[in-house]
């Protein structure tokens, strides 16, 4: 049987439409079924907190569980490449921070590229971390530290919370500005760098706000300076590195992300919720209390911002020649 050329027009036209149709109808039912966040650090960090506040919010909202499901090792790399190898659906995502721009440098050989086997989907939070001593230490500015350091060089150490970790690129960062030279030691974590730092057994530690803040509110150890381009609301007496170290800029910061090929409706859905999250006062006030600022905006924007931090720290990481374990 032969159809009329215009009732074959309008079923090949009918078909064409059928896949976005399809995908739409896909991103309006989704998500129908439990959503799982994967995080490459452990329970009670930072990341963790900020992970599971969007956690619950997205839950709340969209009428699925946002199952958080911690994957520490390997500087994150395995909660990485666990994300880009599931399927492109949108129920397996991944809490993107900073220490993914710094890996993309950092480790010469990873099964995975960022840039490409990752979607950005929403940026979430950024905060600065504190250059913070012993109370042993002399120095109560940071040009009496740069003095302090350049007059004692090699003998400083300098913790951080692993070898590429932000703790480490923001002190190698500050090294390489000010040409001191200071002892780096590598530590697995943030704790254990932080009880040796209160023991003074190393002497400097840049350390995120929300594991320091405490300690400095009960005067154990003595802040320098943020290392954010504008002080921290949470420490609003404390100066910035820069004020001192013109051009100085370090911030740690989370996002999501989700594995290429996920339905380009799924990704502005998340988006959307995010943003909204982001926009309300409680979580906002919640976000400032672990001292750091929402970073609302678009895909597109997400994107840039992970490309400029992996450009920024991979000069850094260079420079210093940092290498991986």
């Amino acid at each position: 049987m032969k159809l009329p050329r215009r009732n074959f027009l309008h079923l090949a036209a009918g078909a064409a439409a059928l896949p976005a149709v399809s995908r739409i109808a896909s991103a309006q039912a989704y998500p129908s079924r439990p959503v799982r966040l994967l995080i490459g650090f452990a329970p009670g960090g930072p990341a963790d907190i900020v992970a599971r506040l969007m956690g619950q919010w997205l839950s709340e909202r969209l009428g699925q569980q946002f199952v958080i499901e911690n994957r520490p090792g390997a500087g994150t790399n395995i909660a990485t490449e666990a994300v880009v190898r599931a399927p492109a659906d949108g129920y397996t995502l991944l809490f993107v921070t900073a220490a993914s721009a710094i890996n993309t440098t950092l480790y010469e050989k990873l099964s995975f590229n960022l840039s490409r086997d990752i979607v950005p989907v929403a940026s979430l939070f950024r905060a600065p971390s504190v250059m913070e001593v012993n109370p042993s230490v002399p120095a109560k500015t940071v040009p009496e530290f740069i003095a302090y350091a350049k007059a004692n060089p090699g003998k400083l150490i300098m913790a951080s919370g692993g070898i590429g970790a932000p703790s480490h690129v923001f002190g190698e960062l500050f090294k390489f500005m000010t040409g001191v030279n200071m002892v780096h030691v590598p530590y697995r974590g943030a704790a254990p760098a932080v009880t040796d730092l209160l023991a003074g057994q190393v002497q400097v530690y840049f350390d995120p706000i929300p594991n320091s803040i405490g300690y400095i509110r009960a005067g154990k150890v003595r802040p320098l300076a943020v290392t954010s381009a504008t002080r921290s609301e949470a420490l609003p007496d404390v100066p910035t590195v820069s004020e001192f170290v013109p051009g100085y800029e370090g911030t740690f910061w989370f996002g999501v992300g989700a594995p290429k090929a996920t339905p380009a409706e799924i990704v502005k859905k998340l988006n959307k919720e995010v943003n909204a999250a982001l926009a309300d006062p409680k979580i906002k006030a919640r976000l400032a209390d672990l001292g750091g600022t929402v970073l609302p905006g678009s895909p597109a924007d997400f994107e840039k911002f992970i490309v400029e931090e992996t450009e920024k720290w991979g000069k850094v990481i260079r420079a210093a020649n940092i290498k991986a374990d």
